[in-house]
């Protein structure tokens, strides 16, 4: 016997069989964009199915997780939208490259043709895709990388209801062993202060060892920073190097002279690094040679954090070199005469142009060399003056101010066990028990 259609009451859901020969659903999910109320309707042949439909329907309002109207969007749609137009907003532009780097080369390529509301069911995908990436020798820090910018973007789809879990909750992330990081000890530090101190912009290792800054940091010091009188040096910017973009209209057509169609041969020696891989056919790279590029080069940025503005005082030693420094630069100045271009920098090329990343990095690895010093990153250098303050008893309240953390949780981090610590400890125990030193 057909089931006659009934009205609902108002907000209730109804079932019923219509004259198109299938059975109808109406559930009221709430109100929608435009202020009238999201009234959705569900249509099949079988009214168990309708009734299961809609029992959902009524199970993601009571929960308070309401899908999206409409059908599911695809994780490639998402995905793009995020990156190109959510994530932008809020986000650091280092941050941004390396989202851009996850979404565009292992995110859409592997899962992109997914729909939303299949993938948030299946968190074994995500593990999938990163056990292929390992199988191809990415490391495993490149799939952590995807991890996390996967559980960022699907975390917002979640919360604009998109999709009614995070799938990235369940997932998991191949293991990551941990670097080890050993500080830089007092006598490798004797040797590269002597190194420096014969070097052009040699001071600016001097400040990293002993003050901490990061490398933007340190590169982004102007002299309107360094306050002499009272020997403090303030933290407010970072310098950084960012990716020219096309300010053309066709970015392909614009970059075809330097298109690279074929692999490097075996032996290749022009690439220092990995040799790069041919351009994709629709390759919109090369951005640095467009006649009308823009957003790029160095670029001065804030500081990562509130807690990363701060002013630290210069210890007296390190004061007369920052002194010193600044005659050196004064007559550097002045023979370069009319092809200076005043900045302000602290730290110049020979022309008064600001240090680029690139070549500090390897005036680093030249000083390491020089002085003998075994392999460490520049970032060591930090650790190195955190791990300084752990050794000097120096309050956490100061350490905070002093490193910019905006949390004492970063000491774990940064602030290392060394073997000065370990004889001290020693000496401590043999004075407790046996009453010498």
């Amino acid at each position: 016997m057909e089931e006659k259609r009934t009205r609902a009451a108002n907000g209730r859901s109804s079932i019923y069989f219509g004259n198109d020969g299938l059975w109808h659903g109406r559930v009221t999910m709430g109100v929608g964009d435009d202020g009238k109320p999201d009234r959705r309707h569900i249509k099949r042949k079988n009214r168990d199915e309708v009734a299961a439909a809609v029992s959902k329907l009524e199970s993601e309002r009571s929960s308070g997780k309401v899908r999206k109207k409409g059908r599911s969007w695809k994780v490639e749609r998402w995905l793009t939208h995020w990156v190109e137009d959510i994530a932008p907003l809020t986000t650091r532009y280092k941050t941004m490259r390396g989202y851009q780097t996850a979404v565009y080369k292992h995110l859409i390529p592997g899962l992109g043709a997914h729909r939303l509301d299949h993938i948030e069911k299946h968190p074994e995908l995500f593990e999938k895709l990163y056990r292929r990436m390992l199988d191809s020798g990415l490391k495993p820090g490149t799939a952590h990388q995807v991890h996390r910018t996967a559980r960022t973007a699907f975390g917002e789809a979640y919360k604009r209801g998109y999709i009614n879990r995070n799938p990235l909750e369940i997932a998991k992330a191949p293991r990551l062993e941990e670097e080890e990081i050993e500080p830089l000890d007092a006598e490798d530090v004797q040797r590269i202060l002597k190194v420096c101190l014969e070097r052009r912009n040699g001071v600016r290792f001097v400040i990293a060892l002993a003050l901490g800054t990061r490398q933007g940091e340190s590169l982004a010091l102007k002299w309107q920073n360094f306050d002499e009188r009272r020997g403090m040096i303030r933290i407010r910017k970072a310098l950084q190097r960012q990716t020219w973009q096309h300010g053309c209209k066709d970015p392909h057509a614009c970059g075809a002279k330097y298109h690279k169609t074929k692999p490097c041969p075996d032996g290749c020696k022009r690439h220092t690094r990995a040799c790069p891989p041919p351009c994709p056919p629709d390759c919109t790279d090369h951005a640095r040679w467009c006649p009308q590029r823009r957003n790029g080069g160095l670029v001065e940025v804030d500081v990562k954090s509130r807690a990363g503005r701060r002013t630290i005082p210069v210890p007296n030693e390190l004061l007369e070199l920052i002194t010193r420094h600044r005659k050196v630069q004064a007559a550097e100045r002045e023979r370069a005469a009319n092809e200076w271009e005043e900045g302000g920098w602290m730290f110049t090329q020979p022309n008064g142009k600001p240090l680029d990343p690139r070549r500090d990095l390897d005036e680093w690895k030249a000083v390491l060399t020089e002085a003998g010093v075994r392999e460490a990153r520049l970032h060591d250098a930090r650790h190195t003056a955190a791990t300084v303050l752990l050794i000097l008893g120096v309050p956490d309240r100061t350490v905070m101010d002093l490193m910019g953390w905006s949390t004492i949780s970063m000491k774990q981090r940064y602030m290392h066990v060394t073997d000065t610590l370990r004889r001290d400890v020693a000496d401590r125990l043999n004075s407790y028990f046996w009453g010498t030193n």
